[in-house]
Order: C-alpha cells, then sequence, then structure tokens
C-alpha cells in the first residue's frame, strides 16, 4: 500500500489549525459520554466546539464519516501507522479533535498504531473513562509515546486525578496546581508549547474559549 493508498483508506488526516500536527477525528455526535453531557447546561460538552462552525461542512461530516467508516476495516491499524510515519514531520500526532473513544477496544487499536508509530508522540484527550480503565485493567499496556488525558466534564470543574493516578494516565480540569494552556493569548495556538503531549507534565487546565 503506498502512502497516498493508506490515507485514502483511513478517510485521511485531518489538520486543525491550532494543533502543531496532525489529527484524527470522528463526529462529536458519535461521543457517548460527550452526547449526554452536551445536554447538560454548564458542562464543556454543552458548547463543544466540534459542534459548530467548520465542523458542520458537508465536506467535514463526509471526512468524519468515511473515518468511522475504516474503523473497523482489517488492515485499518497498518493504514493509520504509515500514513502518520510517511506524513507527520512534527514528531506529535493528536487523537481526536473531534469526537471520542467508541470502546476499549477502539483505544486498543489505537494503541497497536502507537506502538508502530515510536518517533511520534501522541496525545489522546477523552472524556470516555470506563473505555480507559476496561482497558487498563484487563491487562492493556499504554506506550511511553501516548498520553491519554481523562478530560473534566464541567467548566472550571475538576478533572478525576485520583482514579487517572491509579490508572498512571494523565488529566486536564481546574487545579491550582495544574499546568495552564497559554492558547488563550498566543492566538488560539500551541506554537512551541507541548505541555499537552507531556507525561511528566499531569494535568492541563484550559480556558473558555
Amino acid at each position: 500500500m503506498t502512502t497516498k493508498e493508506a490515507l485514502k483508506f483511513v478517510g485521511n488526516l485531518s489538520a486543525p489549525s491550532k494543533m502543531p500536527c496532525q489529527s484524527w477525528s470522528i463526529s462529536a455526535e458519535l461521543c457517548h459520554v460527550g452526547a449526554r453531557m452536551a445536554k447538560v447546561e454548564g458542562s464543556i460538552c454543552s458548547r463543544c466546539y466540534a459542534r459548530r462552525g467548520n465542523y458542520l461542512y458537508p465536506s467535514t461530516k463526509q471526512a468524519h464519516a468515511n473515518r468511522f467508516a475504516a474503523l473497523t476495516l482489517d488492515g485499518w491499524v497498518d493504514a493509520m501507522a504509515q500514513a502518520i510515519n510517511q506524513t507527520e514531520a512534527s514528531g506529535y500526532f493528536r487523537w481526536f479533535d473531534s469526537g471520542d473513544l467508541q470502546g476499549a477496544w477502539h483505544l486498543a487499536k489505537i494503541v497497536e498504531v502507537v506502538n508502530k508509530t515510536p518517533n511520534i508522540r501522541h496525545w489522546l484527550p477523552t472524556r470516555e473513562y470506563a473505555y480507559v480503565a476496561k482497558f487498563i485493567t484487563e491487562g492493556g499496556i499504554v506506550p511511553p509515546n501516548l498520553t491519554i488525558r481523562l478530560s473534566a466534564l464541567m467548566f472550571d470543574g475538576k478533572a478525576p486525578e485520583t482514579f487517572a493516578r491509579k490508572l498512571n494516565v494523565n488529566v486536564s480540569g481546574a487545579s491550582a496546581s495544574a499546568f495552564s494552556c497559554p492558547a488563550s493569548t498566543t492566538g488560539n495556538k500551541c506554537l512551541t508549547c507541548r505541555a499537552c503531549w507531556d507525561r511528566d507534565t499531569f494535568n492541563v487546565t484550559y480556558k473558555k474559549h
């Protein structure tokens, strides 16, 4: 499979303007926890950026649908790994600029991709705490080049820090000791910051935007 064929197979990768790297996304309508939280006033999901703006364009919706359809196909892991290895020059990758894990099986497939892209540092934010817990408690191992962050549910809400420490994963949520994302002062861009990908940075907090 050529790199062009691999990209077509997986539905191509996304390129969020804020990010210093490419990403992989599916529709926010497919979020499980997020779909419930979107109906809760004061929740982060109730103001989800991935349910408005450019994410509503027909081309974006079609790309999300193509990626979701490819996810369960044989060969998805190898095609994703090839696409990332051959096209991501930054050394970084983000999962889910839109959407979230569909199950522990989904995380297991992502981990396979991460293991096949050892020179790339991956960041995976998620509100699907139960899927992460199931993957890890059933023997799944999070590779050292993957930072999983359990994201807070509410604006100014705390992330599940105690739970995350038991799983040896990271978080993002309100905390006096958290690293504060500088994007609100840098044109809503990461620029040189890579804290979200850093497993030594336990908690990153984001301002409302």
